[in-house]
């Protein structure tokens, strides 16, 4: 749980007892992580755990590779101490989304910086098809570093939802075929010989731009995601909201206009079959314009395609509502649109929504928009994928946290007394 020292940065709590020695190290390890370089009293401040626990954690993680020493650092009189940081070079994460029509792969190391990218189209979706690409990329990514790729601590891999719900997974042109009640956690994880982490794209594209995008400095947002269909991410004080099932955030389907458009789940008006880039394609398909490209995407909205502009026009209408009751329901710092749509479409669609309906967002103090937009763009559900296994290494649990907070409160209290 993440807490404020006497200096107001930002720290992290662990906890004493050997019990919890798995959460002690990832709080050491989101503690570099985040402030880093440290010496080890600063560790132990920060971590709120006794400095034997964090020199005897820190030098395990050294000798594991996922610390490195940087020195000493001169303060004062007496022996400076020596610095400890994420060694970039101690592990990689795989992002791996699996769209509709294609696979984005990223090689992400333990200090957040992309090391590869690769992104090939699909002919096929289903587990049969997709498995060996996902192998063969992975692999591919890994060629591409010189002079050879660090150990790989996990892969995430994202894909739309919902997951194995009756009459929606697996239906439709905006979903993968063939997925529902398949094991791809297990299945994955046994080909490629290492932990992996299965997640839905638009709470991985949230995650996505809380580390490397515009929701850096939010704790709690929400996130409309452009796949080919229309997701929503959800960030609660820094950490996805996934529901019970890992479902939450289907706003794709929430229904919009009674008896309205046929939607690919089978029932009539939800919001994908109006705002989605599956609907602008079903639209330019009606007008004779092949299901376009990004690049393709991009240039038919410069030139001002008529049926764009009047896809963007209800697409506006039917989101706006939607941005106030996600304001209403969740009191996010912001909402943010990301995605599969292209920047100047999405400055356009945007602008269209404006002005909002009213919402407890409107308040008289408010310095940012409530709208904003993504910076991560097509890659962000991939980004979120590589950074679910280093949330899994490094991030505390919240429930651990909380655990070792009411041990720190209870062990304070019986000091005062």
């Amino acid at each position: 749980m993440p807490t404020k020292s006497k200096s107001g940065a930002r720290s992290t709590i662990g906890s004493n007892p050997e019990r919890n020695r798995s959460h002690n190290r990832r709080v050491v390890l989101d503690v570099v992580r985040q402030l880093g370089p440290l010496g080890r009293m600063e560790i132990s401040r920060h971590a709120h755990l006794s400095t034997q626990a964090v020199s005897n954690i820190v030098e395990e993680l050294v000798a594991d590779g996922l610390l490195i020493r940087t020195g000493r650092l001169r303060a004062g009189r007496g022996q400076p101490p020596i610095q400890f940081a994420v060694n970039p070079d101690g592990g990689m994460t795989a992002g791996v989304e699996i769209a509709a029509d294609h696979i984005s792969t990223l090689l992400v190391d333990i200090g957040g910086r992309v090391r590869a990218q690769r992104t090939v189209p699909l002919q096929r979706n289903d587990p049969d098809a997709v498995l060996p690409v996902i192998r063969a990329e992975i692999e591919a990514a890994q060629a591409q570093l010189k002079p050879s790729a660090p150990q790989l601590l996990g892969i995430g891999v994202v894909m739309p939802g919902p997951f194995n719900v009756e009459g929606m997974t697996s239906v439709g042109p905006t979903t993968l075929s063939g997925w529902l009640d398949f094991d791809a956690a297990s299945r994955i994880g046994h080909m490629l010989g290492a932990p992996v982490t299965i997640e839905n794209d638009a709470t991985a594209a949230a995650v996505g731009e809380r580390l490397h995008g515009a929701a850096k400095d939010l704790k709690n947002f929400c996130l409309i995601y452009f796949g080919q269909g229309l997701g929503l991410g959800i960030m609660i004080d820094g950490r996805p909201y996934r529901g019970a099932n890992g479902n939450a955030g289907e706003i794709g389907h929430v229904l919009v206009e009674k008896g309205g458009r046929l939607c690919s789940c089978g029932q009539h008006g939800c919001l994908e079959a109006y705002a989605s880039v599956h609907a602008l394609d079903e639209r330019l398909s009606e007008a004779g314009v092949e299901a376009p490209d990004y690049v393709r995407l991009e240039q038919l909205h410069r030139e001002g395609h008529p049926v764009i502009e009047a896809w963007i026009q209800e697409a506006a209408g039917y989101l706006a509502p939607q941005v106030a009751m996600l304001e209403n329901l969740f009191d996010p710092e912001a909402v943010v649109l990301g995605g599969a749509l292209p920047p100047g479409l999405l400055d356009d669609l945007t602008q269209a929504m404006q002005p909002l309906p009213l919402s407890v967002a409107r308040r008289r103090n408010r310095n940012e928009a409530r709208l904003i937009h993504g910076r991560t763009g097509r890659l962000t559900a991939a980004l979120g994928a590589a950074a679910l296994p280093i949330l899994e290494a490094m991030t505390p649990r919240l429930d651990t946290a909380q655990a070792a907070q009411r041990d720190l409160s209870q062990e304070e209290t019986s000091l005062v007394g």
